[in-house]
């Protein structure tokens, strides 16, 4: 991917991020560096943390609210803040799937918070060694997720995609 256009962010953006994931994920990113980067031919915004992209604005359903985009963190962004809230535990059946990128389905889920509302974004975890997979937007609420069939999480990033993998 190339680099359409890399600034660093004011102080009030840091805040804005900052806030929003400690809000949502329950988990502070501190860093000494934070830049906006937009790119050429993809519609990922990424903001590095110190280097490394592990913020990603994410296209947000809230209408009422005039936001165009949401902060969230990326993959590699969850593994460096482990987040405590918004996440969906999949069982190892389920991560092969999830790491090409697949919908998270009901029967691979084995645990979601029960903060989650449908239209959030959530994180995607592996039961085995909490590593995590993927990042997506529920479709049901986190206690209608466990189940037979169904499914109930748009896949936005995961393990092993051009942003996983990206380099700046």
């Amino acid at each position: 991917m190339d680099v359409k256009s890399r600034h660093h962010l004011r102080s009030d953006a840091i805040d804005t991020i900052q806030e929003r994931i400690e809000a949502e994920l329950g988990v502070t990113v501190e860093a000494d560096s934070f830049e906006k980067v937009e790119f050429d031919n993809s519609d990922w915004n990424v903001v590095l943390v110190d280097g490394d992209p592990l913020v990603l604005y994410v296209d947000s359903e809230d209408t009422a609210s005039n936001a165009e985009e949401e902060p969230f963190l990326t993959v590699r962004g969850a593994n460096e803040f482990p987040p405590t809230t918004r996440i969906v535990t999949v069982d190892a059946g389920a991560i092969q799937f999830v790491s090409d990128g697949a919908d998270v389905m009901r029967p691979g889920i084995v645990e979601a918070d029960n903060v989650i509302e449908s239209g959030d974004l959530v994180v995607i975890n592996e039961e085995g060694h909490g590593k995590f997979l993927a990042i997506g937007r529920a479709l049901t609420d986190g206690d209608d997720m466990v189940g037979d069939e169904g499914r109930v999480v748009e896949s936005i990033h995961h393990v092993g995609d051009d942003l996983y993998e990206l380099t700046v």
